[in-house]
């Protein structure tokens, strides 16, 4: 089928969808297109970069906490909230960054590792600002504000289109990024970074550029979470959120763009299944996805191209 057809179909589909379902599934949908977002701006560092992360989930916390911060002390204004949350992450970004593409594979994994867990320790402890362990409860979605008219997102289906509007368009952002000469100089760093070094490549700087636009969006899909779950904890900085869009993109496949996206819907979707027929969830979804993993090693968008001729 061609690309665009197939594009149109599929937003016709997800456009269509919330009218045909319950408000639960709506949640979980617009909760699946977070994640997707989440995974992809993983994927600019997995993927494009080669630089596995296990320290996102610091960005997504970041963005997270900014937006619900700015929401219940500040500002009502939902651009405002939302831009406070991925400015916060993108600060983060630049500071730990800096000091994590000095070094590469395992080393920089680790050391991203690190910082994410410090960001867990002070949000965790900072109980005046953050809440503890307790969170923050009862952020409320501002309207959405274009110059003198305002919409309510307060409905879940209102809601559900902003995220997909603005996923959609995050996610072009990032597929033209990787396709830009920017995109072919993090590819070239990924193949043979000394080979690129050798050539003229600032190697350090290049992928630093990589980072922030990962930890960028990385914050985004956090204060997107926020506002739809209307609520924050210290969890999403824990390390195992930073696990959850490193699975999904070897679930979709992490050498191919959409691949983080089909590993989102499919990871999310199992999880919640899972959940709801045993409480011993975890034991089989990591079966699950162990087996998956050993099957697939492509991941499910690598194995449809390679199928293809396309790898």
């Amino acid at each position: 089928m061609n690309r665009k057809i197939l594009i149109g179909v599929i937003g016709a589909v997800l456009i269509v969808l919330p009218f045909l379902v319950t408000n639960y599934w709506v949640f979980l949908l617009t909760d699946v297109f977070i994640m997707a977002l989440f995974a992809t701006s993983l994927n600019l560092l997995l993927g494009y970069t080669g630089l596995v992360s296990f320290g996102q989930a610091a960005y997504y916390a970041a963005g997270a906490y900014g937006t619900a911060l700015m929401i219940k002390s500040f500002s009502s204004s939902l651009w405002v909230a939302i831009g406070v949350g991925v400015g916060a992450a993108f600060v983060l970004a630049l500071g730990i960054g800096y000091l994590c593409v000095r070094l590469s594979r395992l080393y920089f994994a680790m050391l991203t590792l690190a910082f994410s867990s410090m960001i867990y320790a002070i949000i965790f402890k900072w109980r005046d600002l953050t809440g503890g362990d307790d969170g923050i409860a009862g952020v409320v979605r501002p309207p959405l504000d274009f110059f003198f008219v305002k919409f309510s997102l307060a409905n879940p289906k209102a809601y559900y289109f902003f995220v997909l509007v603005l996923v959609a368009l995050s996610v072009w952002v990032l597929w033209r990024i990787v396709r830009s000469p920017l995109g072919y100089i993090l590819q070239a760093n990924r193949d043979n970074a000394k080979r690129a070094e050798f050539i003229g490549v600032a190697v350090k700087r290049f992928r630093l550029f990589a980072f922030l636009i990962a930890g960028f969006f990385a914050g985004l899909s956090g204060s997107l979470y926020a506002l739809l779950a209307g609520f924050v904890s210290p969890e999403l900085s824990f390390w195992t959120k930073s696990g959850d869009p490193v699975i999904m993109a070897l679930v979709g496949g992490f050498n191919t763009f959409l691949g983080p996206v089909v590993g989102a819907a499919i990871y999310s979707l199992l999880k919640d299944f899972i959940a709801t027929k045993t409480d011993n969830w975890l034991f089989y979804l990591g079966l699950i996805l162990l087996v998956w993993v050993l099957t697939l090693p492509q991941g499910v968008m690598g194995a449809i191209q390679k199928r293809r001729g396309k790898v």
